[in-house]
C-alpha cells in the first residue's frame, strides 16, 4: 500500500480551479491522474496526449499495466484515461466520443475522470448513463471516477478497491458505482 498525499491532490485540483484556460484545467487533472496511477504497483510507461494516426482523436493519459497481485491485475494491460476537468457534468456525447476513441484503438476498457460526474439519472438510465449502459452488451466497460471520489482516497489500495467495485458493479448489474462516502 502506498499513501496518497492529500496535499498533492488538493494542490492539483486548486491549480485546475484557478486555471484561465480549459487546456490548463485539463493539464492539471491529467497531472493528478498521472500522480495517482503511477503510485499503483505495476503501472509504468505513462503517455500523455497521444493522438491517433490522423491526429484527430487524443487519449489524455495512457499507462502500461503489468498487473501484479498488489496492483491492477484484474485490468487490461493498457489503461486509457479521458480527463474532463469541467465544472459541468459530462454528457452523453463525450461518453460516445471516448467509446469511439477506445474502439479505434481496439480497446474495450477505459476510465473517464469526470470531475463533476456525468449527466442523467442512474436509475432511469438517461443521458450519459444511457451511453454507458448501452456499451455493456458489446463488452465495453467505461468506468467513471469523480473529483469527490479522488479527494477522499488515502492510499493506492483504496483506489484499486474502488476501481474493482466500479467494474464489478458495471459488469454484474449494469450499475455505475459511486463511492457512498461521496453521497450528498
Amino acid at each position: 500500500m502506498t499513501s496518497i498525499d492529500p496535499a498533492v491532490v488538493a494542490e492539483l485540483f486548486a491549480r485546475g480551479d484557478a486555471a484561465r484556460t480549459t487546456s490548463e484545467k485539463g493539464d492539471a487533472l491529467e497531472e493528478l491522474i498521472v500522480y495517482l496511477f503511477e503510485l499503483v504497483p505495476g503501472i509504468s510507461n505513462t503517455t500523455r496526449k497521444a493522438r491517433n494516426p490522423g491526429g484527430v482523436a487524443e487519449i489524455d493519459v495512457a499507462f502500461w499495466n503489468d498487473g501484479p497481485p498488489d496492483g491492477l491485475r484484474q485490468f487490461d494491460a493498457f489503461i486509457l484515461i479521458e480527463a474532463k476537468n469541467w465544472s459541468a457534468k459530462v454528457g452523453y456525447t463525450e461518453i460516445v466520443l471516448f467509446k469511439e476513441k477506445l474502439e479505434n484503438r481496439g480497446m474495450s476498457f477505459g476510465i473517464l475522470v469526470a470531475a463533476s460526474g456525468i449527466t442523467g439519472d442512474a436509475t432511469s438510465r438517461t443521458a450519459a448513463y444511457n451511453a454507458l449502459y448501452s456499451y455493456l452488451s458489446a463488452g465495453r466497460h467505461i468506468l467513471i471516477l469523480t473529483r469527490a471520489e479522488i479527494e477522499i482516497l488515502s492510499s493506492t489500495d483504496e483506489l484499486i478497491r474502488l476501481l474493482i467495485r466500479k467494474r464489478l458493479a458495471l459488469i454484474l448489474s449494469g450499475e455505475i458505482y459511486e463511492d457512498p462516502r461521496t453521497a450528498l
